[in-house]
């Protein structure tokens, strides 16, 4: 008990600070006490939040939390997929998308996993067919079961309750923390002190040993969890740890952003996130029960704040005057280290991606998972400070790769920024996965088989982007293979006997729009409220 760790000190609430509040009180066993320290809250817009798949699993499960109830308390509504709106052809922001060939151009990214044919995933059988002309479908619309269901707004789950594959939510960020904050005061025992932090004291090693605050309070500890957003108050501005900017890989630094509302009843409610490609960015569309929130993020190298503002709100018919604006400015990157000596960064103090795929509660939940996982006592061991930081960086550059790769392979060039997109350095890590994709070998397979990737925590923390979600963004941008897996041209019978795999699926689309309810009808019986 000598090296112990007695108390953590979590500076910042919100959505970061109250899950770190309650991941560790539960997760270390009530063994050690737990303060946020959080100052008096702004009232804020709830303009959603969109999250991936694991999230009830790896977080909210493992409080003893069920999915209805959290859900309930949020205003929470389902996620299958996201859908890319005008990605591919020039012109305005618009939220319906426009004619792209014989089709639209939208496409979904999917969050069911492909079905396999002796051992390889159905992409590569897809690929080969439209190769050799032999179909001309879409690869969203061909390899999964989903796209149909999500075109008519239908649930993630049957009449019965019981879901047929895998989905994330949207919520209001807000009332999360607020829900998580109430949970951990009254169910973990965390201790809540509303207060400015003023300074941070360093010992001679400059470890962290208190926080001074405004009302003249010191509050000890052992460990300090800064989740103080962009400001980073502990670890780069006490710790002086350098914040890596990542603007040469990602042009988007600014946001514009508003919640609308919507008429369930008569229009329903999508199950997926829209991102809607715009003149110097793409806006998102998150919806919730009774509304969707927006936000058109963007470059303020190629739009001025008053031109995006005008953008975000043509696409919606607001009126700049009358409505209620978030206007944000982000920091693109992450800390050098994301823990140094005795100070933990998290959330938005440690890492910022823009929100085109859901990763900001995802880098909340891989790094407490990492964090239990290499939890120290008082002598902070380098090599548990130097593999949690490896595991940090993996992620965020392996997430920002395949941020980048949208903006990189979107054919449309019509504005500077599309085109300064394209004249930006991909990573050795992007480029091999490139290369690979290009002559048809996977391009990421997770440390599991990826029929059974969610749900296996170390396969999701450590390595999300798996094959099927680098040829959901490719293949759906129309940047695809330079010819099929040189295997299958030795498998002639193979490829033939994938025929019955695509068949099926088709079965499955038709099974499903016949006897699913709408997202509509059971997110009103889920929260508890008449479907009109």
């Amino acid at each position: 008990m000598e090296y112990h760790i007695k108390h953590v000190v979590i500076l910042g609430g919100g959505t970061a600070g109250w899950m770190s509040a309650c991941y560790l009180a539960k997760n270390l066993e009530g063994s050690v006490a737990i303060t946020v320290v959080e100052a008096p809250s702004i009232p804020r817009i709830g303009v959603g939040e969109a999250t991936i798949p694991n999230l009830h699993k790896t977080f909210f499960a493992s409080l003893g939390l069920r999915e209805d109830e959290w859900m309930r308390a949020c205003n929470a509504s389902f996620k299958m997929g996201i859908k890319f709106i005008n990605w591919r052809t020039s012109g305005s922001g618009e939220a319906h998308p426009r004619r792209w060939g014989n089709s639209y151009d939208a496409f979904y990214h999917i969050f069911g996993q492909l079905p396999e044919y002796e051992r390889l995933p159905l992409s590569h059988y897809w690929f080969a067919r439209k190769y050799r002309d032999q179909t001309t479908e879409a690869f969203d619309y061909a390899c999964y079961k989903e796209p149909p269901a999500l075109d008519a707004n239908l649930a993630p789950c049957g009449q019965d309750g019981k879901p047929w594959t895998n989905y994330a939510w949207h919520f209001d960020a807000q009332r999360v923390a607020d829900f998580l904050k109430d949970f951990a005061i009254r169910k973990l025992n965390v201790q809540h002190r509303e207060e400015e932090m003023t300074e941070a004291l360093l010992d001679e090693r400059g470890f962290i040993t208190a926080l001074r605050t405004k009302s003249g309070l010191l509050l000890e500890g052992d460990l300090f969890m800064d989740c103080s957003g962009f400001r980073g108050l502990l670890i780069n501005q006490a710790m002086r740890e350098p914040f890596l900017d990542m603007s040469d890989f990602l042009l988007c630094d600014r946001a514009v952003a508003t919640a609308i509302p919507h008429d369930d009843e008569t229009k329903g409610i999508e199950p997926y996130t829209s991102a809607i490609a715009m003149r110097a960015g793409w806006a998102w569309k998150i919806p919730m029960p009774t509304r969707f929130g927006s936000g058109y993020v963007y470059s303020s190298r190629f739009v001025s704040q008053d031109q995006a503002t005008k953008d975000f709100c043509q696409l919606w018919n607001l009126k700049p005057e009358e409505a209620e604006l978030n206007h944000v400015r982000f920091r693109v990157g992450r800390n050098r280290r994301a823990w140094v000596k005795n100070c933990v960064s998290i959330g938005l103090s440690s890492c910022f991606l823009e929100p085109l795929e859901s990763t900001g509660i995802y880098f909340i939940t891989a790094a407490l998972y990492q964090l239990v996982k290499h939890f120290p006592d008082n002598r902070f061991d380098p090599i548990l400070l130097e593999r949690y930081n490896r595991e940090i960086e993996t992620m965020f550059d392996d997430c920002r790769d395949f941020i980048q790769a949208h903006f990189y392979f979107s054919p449309r060039s019509d504005t500077s920024f599309w085109k300064a997109n394209k004249e930006l350095t991909l990573s050795e890590n992007i480029r091999e996965k490139i290369a690979m994709y290009r002559v048809g070998m996977p391009v990421n397979l997770p440390v599991v088989d990826e029929s059974t990737y969610y749900g296996n925590f170390e396969a999701e923390f450590r390595n999300f982007w798996t094959n099927s979600n680098y040829y959901c963004i490719f293949a759906g941008l129309g940047f695809l293979p330079d010819h099929p897996l040189p295997l299958l041209t030795y498998r002639n019978a193979s490829a033939e006997g994938a025929s019955p795999l695509f068949e099926k699926i088709k079965e499955q689309q038709r099974e499903l729009l016949s006897s699913l309810p709408t997202n509509y009808a059971y997110l009103c019986q889920l929260h508890g409220k008449q479907a009109g």
